[in-house]
């Protein structure tokens, strides 16, 4: 009894698992869903729990209607996910112990076939790819019960938790007195950035398939059901990634129109089938990509950073301390293709060991190009050891301290932005933004497919902005979001230039347009200083600007900045109260797990 009992509750989990693992695409469109039956011989509550797990946070990631909807919760975490955590998580620790893991794997393989909410592809899939990196953790995890569900599913965390707090260390330097950027003298030389970022090339790409399935990725097979569009010939705003004639039309077009120098590159190439990909097949997808890029942009040079779905399973990236897996596949390949792309060659030995390096770009300008997957919490390893993986922190402080002793100023760019990492990285790399305020004049992200920026306030007088950090837009149109990328103007290069930001300009492809008269239709969205009415883009010019649509929350320049922040597929009059609250929110937030970082927005309506 003890054992069907056990079963029965490993079902549930493993449900948990696979969503969180695996469905990050999905729209909150979900009525089809809602009619099916579940087919299976589990209980009412049981049914009931199944149905709001299908239904919950990684399903609809990407779906602006569910960042509404988290918004007006403002929670993100399912009450359901966690009580099963907490309860399954022992019983399946208990089974390790016992060396009855094969149970665990078959229950997952029999809920597969059962389960009528999951496409059981998908759900077998992600049980492959995905179910030994989980055992293991499970088994060498030093967490209790509690902080794993805590880390893991965003769940409440218990009162005491020092084993994921740590602390970096800085040298034994004073802190120079802050210096905030001043506005360069009239006709100074500007250089100009390219900013691209989450192509993610769906190779299998079918126009007129289903565009409503589902799997976590459409458009690829199926005919649409009956009043249904099929898959756009260029896109759909829908449950796809981009074909790899749109995204050759995309980059063409940057490489003829756009008077640039140099290009970042913030990762994300695969597409979003995460539940079947092998290594050969993300590395066909590197290599593919970026033989394009080197033809279209032949004498640009790239500064790339690595994604979370380079690898394969997608997020899992080990550290050294994990034996049973390794990364070298991934970061040899990097290595290659991103020298070819442009990097100098010694950059090699830093990209093959963890996927991130430095490099001057200018004299005066240093690029440092961070693996933010070691921060991420769909990084399951992390669970068995988060403590500054690889001492990736550590070094970025060497050598900001390094060019805070030659009079560099530094770039920073990589793929999540910081607020999306672990709570002890993502509070660590604000210390050191803090500490070296004069010397970071950039930071450059993506993975959020959407249009952003953060602010990084000083941790004594948290109303002083210190630094500021753009998330840039996605190629993908993964989900409801057209197509775009940007261009920074940036003070330089000369003696003394601040490398600072002085304008960005963001370009669309309005894939209505385009999928309805069949050629690509591309449109200058806005340009930061002139749509937000700003003197500067530096951090208190941002600051002016958070200030202002707190006054008017509800105000036209707040539904502007949802706007663009859907890439113009929605406007602003679909963003209510609580919506713009939870967006303004975001943009102030550039810490994970921060109670108080919206304390001073107007609170929500009653």
């Amino acid at each position: 009894m003890i054992m069907v009992f056990t079963f029965l509750r490993v079902h549930i989990l493993v449900l948990a698992i696979i969503y969180f693992v695996t469905i990050d695409t999905r729209s909150i469109h979900h009525e089809n869903s809602a009619k099916r039956s579940v087919d299976s011989p589990f209980a009412d509550n049981d049914q009931k729990l199944f149905v709001t797990l299908a239904n919950y946070r990684h399903r609809f990631e990407r779906s602006l209607n569910f960042k509404k909807f988290r918004w007006t919760l403002n929670n993100l975490n399912s009450t359901a996910i966690c009580e099963a955590c907490d309860l399954l998580v022992p019983e399946m620790r208990l089974l390790i112990r016992i060396n009855r893991s094969d149970l665990i794997d078959n229950v997952a393989i029999q809920f597969c076939k059962l389960y009528k909410l999951l496409d059981q592809n998908v759900c077998l899939g992600a049980v492959n790819e995905y179910k030994n990196a989980v055992i293991e953790v499970l088994a060498l995890s030093p967490l209790t019960n509690k902080e794993l569900c805590s880390l893991a599913f965003e769940c409440p965390a218990p009162p005491y938790f020092p084993i994921v707090n740590w602390n970096v260390t800085f040298p034994n330097t004073t802190k120079p007195t802050p210096q905030p950027p001043k506005p360069p003298t009239p006709g100074s030389p500007k250089i100009n950035v390219l900013h691209l970022s989450d192509t993610h090339v769906d190779f299998a790409y079918k126009p007129g398939s289903q565009a409503d399935c589902a799997q976590p990725l459409c458009c690829r097979q199926g005919q649409p059901a009956p009043g249904h569009t099929g898959a756009g010939f260029w896109g759909d705003y829908r449950n796809c990634d981009i074909p790899l004639w749109t995204a050759e039309a995309i980059l063409k077009y940057a490489a003829e129109l756009e008077n640039f120098d140099f290009i970042y590159y913030t990762g994300d190439i695969p597409a979003h089938n995460v539940w079947n990909q092998s290594r050969s097949d993300q590395l066909y997808a590197i290599n593919t990509i970026n033989r394009l890029l080197a033809s279209i942009f032949p004498n640009k040079t790239f500064y790339s950073a690595v994604g979370n779905h380079e690898t394969a399973p997608c997020n899992l990236y080990p550290t050294p301390n994990i034996k049973t897996d390794n990364i070298s596949w991934l970061y040899e390949a990097l290595a290659d293709s991103w020298i070819k792309l442009g990097l100098p060659e010694d950059t090699r030995a830093s990209i093959e060991r963890g996927g991130f390096y430095t490099t001057l770009i200018r004299p005066g300008l240093r690029l440092i190009s961070l693996n933010m997957n070691y921060c991420s919490r769909e990084n399951f390893w992390l669970l068995i050891n988060a403590t500054d993986p690889l001492g990736q922190l550590q070094w970025l402080i060497q050598w900001l301290q390094y060019a805070e002793d030659h009079d560099e100023k530094v770039h920073i760019i990589g793929h999540h932005p910081p607020r999306s990492c672990l709570a002890a990285f993502s509070w660590n790399f604000n210390k050191i933004v803090n500490r070296y305020e004069n010397t970071i004049a950039g930071q450059f992200y993506g993975h959020t497919h959407v249009d952003e920026f953060l602010m990084f306030y000083d941790e004594i007088d948290q109303k002083r902005p210190v630094s500021m950090a753009y998330a840039g837009p996605s190629l993908t149109t993964s989900s409801y979001l057209n197509p775009g990328y940007r261009i920074y103007s940036i003070d330089g290069d000369y003696s003394g230039s601040s490398f600072w930001t002085l304008d960005h300009r963001t370009v669309i492809m309005n894939l209505t347009a385009t999928n309805l008269y069949n050629k690509t239709i591309f449109i200058d969205e806005y340009d930061a200083r002139d749509a937000f009415e700003m003197q500067n883009l530096f951090p208190n010019d941002w600051n002016d600007l958070i200030q202002r649509l707190k006054n008017d929350l509800d105000g036209p320049l707040m539904g502007l900045a949802y706007q663009f922040y859907t890439k113009s597929y929605a406007s602003g009059n679909q963003c209510d109260h609580h919506c713009r609250r939870g967006l303004l929110c975001d943009f102030i937030t550039a810490r994970g797990n921060d109670p108080h970082a919206c304390d001073s927005i107007p609170p929500f309506l009653s």
